[in-house]
């Protein structure tokens, strides 16, 4: 189980970058699978109506379908236990994580990749760089 944040899901859904298709080749093909919230959610929502994405409302609600229907969604309310991020709008994500069983949270978020050699956490967080390797890998007959 992966937990991917907003930037991420952006690379993979809206810019198409090359370096995150292993992993959206990943999730689509079913190798991994995703979880959303209802709070990381309503951030995509609140991002792709940013006027720098130039995305009409059908095509924010189209990339927020298809989203969706790559990682449903769960509940995770905050977990007081874990570590707390520097960045109070990334803590979602771990809470996510945590509900989730995630093996693997992939963000692009300094303050979230700065716990990543935390051994509190019970997931790794992964680079999208190193999610997609890791994604590559799962595709691998072998692997």
């Amino acid at each position: 189980m992966w937990v991917l944040d907003t930037n991420v899901v952006l690379d993979l859904l809206h810019f198409a970058d090359p370096r995150a298709l292993p992993i959206r080749h990943a999730l689509e093909t079913g190798r991994i699978e995703c979880r959303a919230s209802a709070a990381t959610l309503e951030e995509l929502q609140r991002v792709l109506g940013y006027p720098e994405f130039g995305l009409t409302l059908p095509s924010q609600q189209a990339l927020l379908a298809r989203y969706r229907a790559l990682a449903p969604c769960i509940e995770a309310p905050p977990v007081v236990d874990l570590p707390h991020c520097r960045d109070a709008d990334d803590q979602k994500f771990l809470d996510l994580a945590v509900h989730a069983g995630a093996r693997v949270l992939v963000s692009k978020d300094r303050a979230l990749l700065k716990l990543a050699g935390r051994g509190r956490l019970p997931f790794r967080i992964l680079s999208p760089q190193h999610a997609a390797e890791r994604a590559r890998a799962a595709q691998r007959p072998d692997a």
